[in-house]
């Protein structure tokens, strides 16, 4: 195997420098981890290709689709603490990657929540509502390295529906292909299992028995990947060359590189699903709002729920 020329060398060690910035905030389920750099050929790879480049290294994340409906876990529909300082968390990334290559980096927030807002039950003016508000904290933050994707940024002001249909027609994998995907792959089953547990956690004031809203929610978690697999390839079709970050939990290795945007017990837990603590010693938690009302006092900003306070 030939030596690499010096500027060769140059890339991988830039490319190594900004994925070991990301590693500490790697969201994964793998006991193995940590992992070292040689672990994740795939992102070194597509780093390496904006180092060489000179441009800045494009990261797409989807997540921040909606708050969820259930009201005993978040504070409301809108986007609070727990987004803000999630998207600042985001921009100091891309920062810190800008002293390390001085083209610096970017992260397309692709909020997906118009996506699967039928199948999560979240009516699409909240999910206007969340995505109009997070975009203008990106603007009223000065968080320049962001910016937000959403379906209408692909197909107008077509309705809803019909924009759901048209992804899912186009993009979705079948029922089919996804129970036998689930029943044959560990981490397919993982996330199937996670989002089912979500949509039953979700759910509030459902009229019947537990038994019954789980199947229910079973079924629609089915749904929900569907879409997620299908606002996936969309994604990967506007952003080909991109990192593709993820808020779920990836294994090492995996193209999908899982990232916590803040500390919480669960790897699952994200801020739409939740509320924002501020402990006692300084630093920050997320969990349901009803457990943080039990250990801190509710916050305002702008005449609005934000988080709560531990005193």
């Amino acid at each position: 195997m030939p030596l690499a020329t010096a500027p060769d060398t140059r890339i991988t060690s830039i490319s190594a420098a900004v994925l070991d910035l990301l590693l500490p905030h790697h969201r994964t389920t793998d006991p193995a981890a940590p992992a070292p750099l040689t672990a994740f050929p795939h992102q070194l790879r597509r780093i390496a290709d904006f180092v060489r480049r000179g441009a800045p290294v494009v990261f797409t994340l989807p997540g921040f689709p909606c708050k969820s409906p259930n009201p005993a876990k978040v504070l409301g529909h809108l986007p609070d603490q727990g987004e803000r300082l999630s998207l600042g968390f985001l921009h100091r990334l891309c920062t810190d990657i800008e002293r390390i290559h001085p083209p610096g980096a970017r992260i397309v927030i692709c909020s997906d929540g118009h996506v699967f807002g039928d199948v999560i039950q979240v009516p699409d003016l909240h999910i206007d509502a969340y995505a109009d508000e997070l975009r203008g904290l990106i603007t009223g933050l000065g968080l320049t390295r962001l910016s937000a994707f959403d379906l209408r940024d692909v197909l107008g002001d077509l309705p809803y529906d019909r924009k759901r249909a048209h992804i899912h027609r186009q993009y979705a994998p079948s029922v089919e292909a996804l129970r036998a995907e689930v029943h044959t792959d560990d981490q397919t089953r993982a996330l199937y299992r996670g989002v089912t547990r979500f949509l039953v956690e979700d759910t509030a004031d459902f009229p019947g028995t537990r038994s019954t809203l789980q199947r229910a929610c079973r079924q629609r978690a089915y749904g929900v990947l569907q879409r997620s697999r299908a606002w996936g390839a969309l994604i990967a079709e506007h952003h080909p060359a991109a990192v593709r970050l993820s808020i779920h939990p990836q294994p090492i290795g995996a193209a999908k590189f899982g990232i916590r945007l803040l500390d919480a017990p669960d790897a699952w837990t994200t801020p739409w699903h939740s509320a924002a603590l501020h402990r006692a010693d300084g630093t920050w938690t997320l969990m349901p709002r009803t457990r943080a009302a039990r250990l801190g006092r509710l916050v305002t900003v702008d005449g609005r729920p934000s988080h709560f306070r531990q005193e």
